[in-house]
């Protein structure tokens, strides 16, 4: 089934990302509802017209009016909702989410649901170091990357419809992962390159440094501003794979020290080819 507009869709979490998708599929003429802990972030979404309603309080009357449910939680929020009240779904609901971390809970939340709805996990690839509704921006995902991370309990009807939710959403490029080829390169991508820019934050005290620094390390270093909560859980909740990715990290971090400690002006430059040679398929992405 394909994504039309008498769809009417509910975010559960209305920060960043939730009131991004909000924003997106309101201006698109989607009626979307809202679901969140705080009543200043639902009159906030109402007044800037991100949503059509919202409420701080989880009602079977409001949740079973909806046909697609997206979840903008933190991972065991998440979970923890879904045991508590997914007997309000509608039947034949599609369940979704933006969650960054994926084994650790899709297998989980698919041998607990009740029959009658699908749960497709997904992952946008979008999000900045800012936080909450008021930084909702839906142009977060033009040209950003959106995994749909499906099981073999998910039909491929399913499946598709969450691909398109991606699609109108306005990302640039859907693909599909298992949650563990999901979480394997997560860790890589996004957490590894987290505790990096965490780590330069912390290695040295950095406060007299802001008058002499150049744009690199500001780059470099830009999502060292984090939300604690979040990512500690996403980093514990992928330790496995994120331990891995740290791993191959500080063996080529050795090996460039090494060279340079002996001086190996032909090692250092070779990694540094490769280093180029690899980046230029970013930049023609």
């Amino acid at each position: 089934m394909k994504i039309i507009n008498d769809v009417k869709i509910l975010i559960v979490g209305l920060g960043l990302i939730g009131g991004s998708y909000a924003q997106a599929l309101t201006d698109l003429g989607y009626e979307v509802g809202a679901i969140t802990r705080s009543q200043s972030s639902i009159d906030y979404a109402i007044e800037k017209g991100l949503i059509a309603h919202g409420t701080t309080e989880v009602s079977r009357e409001y949740v079973q009016s909806f046909d697609i449910v997206v979840f903008a939680l933190y991972p065991k929020v998440f979970v923890e909702w879904l045991e508590k009240y997914q007997g309000y779904f509608k039947p034949g609901a599609l369940l979704t989410d933006v969650t960054g971390v994926k084994g650790a809970i899709v297998y989980q939340i698919q041998d607990m649901l009740r029959p009658d709805v699908e749960f497709v996990a997904a992952h946008p690839m979008a999000g900045r170091e800012v936080y909450g509704v008021q930084n909702a921006d839906k142009s977060i995902f033009r040209n950003a990357n959106y995994i749909v991370t499906p099981t073999k309990k998910n039909t491929r009807e399913a499946i598709e419809e969450c691909k398109s939710l991606g699609k109108v959403l306005g990302f640039k490029t859907i693909a599909e992962l298992s949650p563990e080829e999901h979480d394997e390169m997560i860790g890589f991508l996004s957490q590894l390159t987290h505790c990096i820019a965490v780590s330069l934050m912390t290695c040295k005290d950095s406060e007299h440094l802001v008058d002499y620094t150049g744009d690199s390390f500001r780059d470099l270093t830009r999502i060292a501003k984090i939300n604690e909560d979040m990512w500690c859980e996403l980093f514990l909740m992928n330790k496995k794979e994120l331990l891995a990715q740290m791993d191959l990290f500080i063996d080529k971090f050795t090996e460039l020290k090494s060279s340079i400690e002996s001086s190996d002006t032909e090692r250092i430059k070779s990694i540094m080819r490769t280093s180029t040679k690899r980046r230029e398929f970013f930049d023609k992405k």
